[in-house]
């Protein structure tokens, strides 16, 4: 009670909701972002997008539903007592009398919420990726989610459905990968659909609330990661699958993208190579700090790739190729990046070393037309057979005497690991992930990027020598394994454990 001019004035009522009279207090802006989803819109995912993952357990379909979060708070109900749970017909005494429990009472609670089962507890995992295609960064990807999964994580992937292949899209369903489709996290750049992209993944991150985003590739990790940082994630992994420092574009883009690499590593945690030399070409461009990477290897299944290879001569009878003709593969996409023009290049060397030389390419892309031209002038369009690329490559392998990878850049090369699994020898450029996957001189040849002259000779020496092609091919077996999926798995496995222990997410 205060005196006023006028008597006793008593003192103003606290107000019993001054906090909702002010205003609620203002939320991170990726809350704010966070609008409630309506019944249908564009990324919901269908009945058919998402089958059971990890441990038999029916993950949500929804990608707002990816991870189960508290119940949205609700404004009480004028019938409920201050400070309970329950309705005030529910504080009703035997009379009938309705009542408010004293000071000296405990006020009625709800009765305790069942623990959830230990399923529900697992570490939520959204992947990034801007499409699905056949290639070794799209077959890690969802090989590394399948695996995942299975060890206890509730792994889900963002995709652009428009962008991948339908076949890829189904084959990785089939495997468990539960999909979620951002239709414009496209692959090449575009100001607009960049900026829908990074406006869909905040929302998508509020709502689902994963406890570790984990990027793929150059674009997704860029928007990828600046969405995550937005949202404040706990944790963030970014896995290039590569780099593009060389043999993509001319040295003014380069310089643009090695700069955004280099502000978006301070967005992460962990920055995952497929090979000891990608991290320290990260690192030679000042890209993050030693501490934030680890190298883990595109795993590739070798066990089961010998259980299913087909013999040589089965494979050759096949494919229609001679028992005694000296056959060299190459596996990727028809782009510039893979240098197969220089391999065509070398195959007039080569068919002058080796007369029983034949050249097969197993792939597509835009360079195919220009490859074919190019054997046509050189003379030896009798000599090259292109073929495009198919589901199960393993019978274009086994037909191989060598394996060759004239790449101008390549993050570690799954092929040269496909071909020495089988006990192929192979012959790859000094770029990249390759040194680290060819040991010169043991399980295959390396040779300088660039160098067409210096690829038809080696070529020529592993074609005279059929001893030598078996000896290194045994050691190739060997070398294979410490890329296996068993490998990689294990030391993906120990990332997140890291990781989840220095968050202390559970």
């Amino acid at each position: 009670m205060e005196r006023g001019e006028h008597g006793v004035v008593p003192a103003p009522r606290e107000h019993p909701r001054r906090e909702d009279a002010r205003g609620p207090a203002r939320r991170p802006l990726a809350l704010r972002l966070r609008l409630h989803a309506p019944a249908h819109r564009p990324g919901v995912l269908r009945d058919d997008q998402a089958p059971p993952l990890g441990r038999g357990v029916a993950l949500p379909r929804r990608y707002d539903a990816l991870g189960a979060g508290p119940a949205p708070q609700r404004d009480r109900d004028p019938g409920e007592l201050p400070g309970a749970g329950r309705r005030l017909q529910d504080h009703r005494d035997p009379a009938g009398n309705a009542h408010d429990r004293g000071a000296d009472d405990r006020p009625h609670r709800r009765p305790p919420t069942p623990a959830a089962p230990r399923e529900a507890a697992l570490i939520r995992v959204l992947h990034l990726i801007t499409r699905l295609t056949v290639g070794g960064s799209s077959e890690n990807t969802v090989g590394t989610v399948v695996a995942l999964g299975r060890a206890g994580y509730d792994c889900a992937l963002a995709v652009s459905f428009r962008e991948s292949d339908p076949a890829i899209l189904a084959d990785a369903r089939r495997r468990g990968c539960r999909l979620i489709d951002v239709a414009s996290l496209g692959r090449e750049v575009s100001l607009v659909s960049d900026m829908v992209a990074l406006y869909r993944l905040v929302r998508l991150i509020a709502a689902a609330r994963p406890q570790i985003v984990h990027t793929h590739t150059s674009k997704a990790g860029f928007v990828g990661r600046l969405a995550a940082w937005i949202a404040r994630v706990p944790a963030v992994i970014h896995q290039p699958h590569g780099h593009v420092f060389y043999g993509y574009w001319g040295r003014l883009r380069t310089a643009v993208y090695t700069a955004l690499e280099r502000l978006a590593a301070a967005w992460c945690d962990r920055i995952i190579t497929l090979t000891e030399r990608g991290t320290e070409e990260h690192l030679a461009r000042r890209i993050g700090r030693r501490s934030q990477f680890v190298t883990v290897p595109s795993g590739v299944p070798t066990q089961q790739l010998r259980a299913s290879a087909p013999p040589r001569q089965v494979a050759r009878a096949r494919l229609g190729i001679p028992p005694r003709a000296y056959v060299v593969v190459g596996l990727g996409r028809f782009v510039p990046v893979k240098g197969f023009d220089l391999l065509v290049e070398a195959l007039p060397r080569l068919r002058d070393g080796v007369p029983s030389a034949r050249l097969l390419l197993v792939g597509e892309g835009p360079e195919r037309a220009a490859l074919e031209r190019r054997a046509v002038e050189l003379g030896v369009a009798d000599c090259l057979h292109v073929t495009s690329v198919i589901r199960d490559v393993l019978e274009y392998l086994a037909a191989a005497d060598v394996l060759a990878a004239p790449s101008r850049n390549e993050g570690m090369g799954r092929a040269l690991v496909e071909a020495m699994a089988l006990g192929i020898p192979a012959v790859g450029a000094a770029v990249g992930g390759i040194p680290a996957v060819i040991v010169d001189g043991e399980c295959g040849r390396l040779v300088p990027p660039e160098d067409p002259t210096a690829l038809a000779q080696a070529l020529v020496e592993l074609g005279r020598d059929e001893l030598l092609r078996r000896k290194l091919g045994e050691v190739a077996i060997g070398r294979a394994e410490a890329f296996s999926t068993a490998v990689a798995d294990a030391k993906m496995r120990a990332v997140y454990e890291t990781l989840a222990r220095e968050k202390g997410l559970s």
